[in-house]
């Protein structure tokens, strides 16, 4: 297999492991359609994506994720549903599109496509929480439209742009690593305060 082919069906397989964590169904549609249109050549085992079916209900439940996600509280609820879809579909669209390079790949694909989407999921989820502690109504809808971009925009390059996909994802990754702990400190400071509320209320 030439240089180029592997490069991209790696960066293939991190790309959808990725956003599947962020809006899996988006992926999936972003994907199906490229695929459809001629815009890219996916993996033999992510063609499936590209039949009507499988288009049709992906948009179908992106449009239902698009109205969830930008309401404070409902969007936290469907993070916290989506955290048993999102990391294990990523884990099995990252071993499906890694697949054309054998069996051992495919579980590598598996491992580490999970934890691609399981650090992607749950740094969206707990900005999210954060987030919701804004007063302004507005900044649920503009960070839901920025993940929507940022998903698109890195599929895009992981098909077309693999290398550069690659560096840019390992920059995402450093952030994340970065930002987890902030997060996580946060999260248990928004949860102790509504304890506290409760607490102070039932006194």
């Amino acid at each position: 297999m030439e240089q180029i082919e592997l490069v991209t069906l790696i960066a293939t397989a991190m790309g959808v492991a990725w956003a599947s964590g962020i809006n899996l169904y988006a992926a999936i549609f972003i994907l199906g359609y490229m695929g459809y249109s001629g815009a890219a050549t996916l993996p033999p085992e992510l063609q499936i994506l590209s039949t009507i079916p499988v288009m049709v209900a992906a948009g179908f439940m992106y449009c239902v994720e698009f109205f969830a996600d930008k309401i404070p509280g409902v969007d936290t609820g469907w993070d916290a549903i989506h955290s048993f879809i999102r990391i294990p579909a990523g884990a099995m669209l990252a071993s499906a599109a890694i697949a054309p390079l054998g069996p051992e790949a495919e579980l590598a694909g598996l491992i580490i496509g999970g934890a691609l989407s399981a650090g992607s999921h749950f740094t969206k989820a707990g900005g999210r929480v954060l987030i919701n502690t804004s007063p302004e109504p507005f900044s649920n809808g503009v960070t839901s439209v920025a993940e929507d971009v940022i998903v698109i925009a890195g599929l895009w390059a992981a098909l077309n742009h693999p290398w550069l996909f690659i560096v840019a994802l390992a920059l995402m990754v450093a952030a994340f690593a970065w930002l987890m702990p902030k997060i996580w400190r946060g999260i248990k400071g928004v949860f102790g305060k509504i304890a506290g509320y409760f607490r102070s209320g039932k006194a």
